[in-house]
């Protein structure tokens, strides 16, 4: 189960009817051109289409379970007193003094450019459930950082 935004499973709808009304009538149809063309035997052509429409398949089927499986949360019920899903944290880098904010989401909606981080980034699991005020040591790939939870609002 993946908990999300309202905003974030409306995004996945759209892709979804985006994958299904655009782009699988597009991979049929260049399947189709490239019968045309002849032996399918010795044909790269048809055999790039049919892997790409099989690519477009996977995609599409590997959405439905994510949409079946998704938990919108209703974020006016959620609590700014520890981080959680969708909480947004802003912090402070006790190394560098460098101020951050991140927005913790499903890793479906994760975007390092918008603020959103996946809850299973190592970030996101060693703020779960600290509070304001809290500093707290997080491992990631290049060592350890100190964090300390300067304000949590709901993202």
């Amino acid at each position: 189960m993946a908990y999300m935004s309202q905003e974030g499973y409306e995004k996945l709808i759209a892709e979804l009817r985006h994958l299904e009304g655009v782009e699988r009538p597009k991979a049929s149809a260049a399947i189709a051109e490239a019968r045309e063309k002849g032996d399918l035997s010795e044909n790269s052509e048809y055999d790039a289409a049919k892997e790409a429409q099989a690519h477009l398949e996977d995609k599409i089927n590997q959405l439905k379970m994510t949409i079946a499986e998704a938990k919108v949360v209703d974020t006016s019920r959620l609590s700014t007193d520890s981080v959680q899903i969708l909480s947004k944290v802003e912090m402070t880098n006790l190394t560098n003094k460098a101020k951050m904010t991140y927005t913790i989401v499903s890793e479906s909606e994760a975007n390092l450019r918008e603020g959103k981080i996946s809850i299973k980034t190592p970030i996101a699991q060693g703020l779960l459930n600290h509070k304001v005020g809290d500093e707290v040591e997080v491992k990631i790939p290049r060592g350890t950082i100190k964090l300390r939870i300067d304000k949590i609002t709901v993202g």
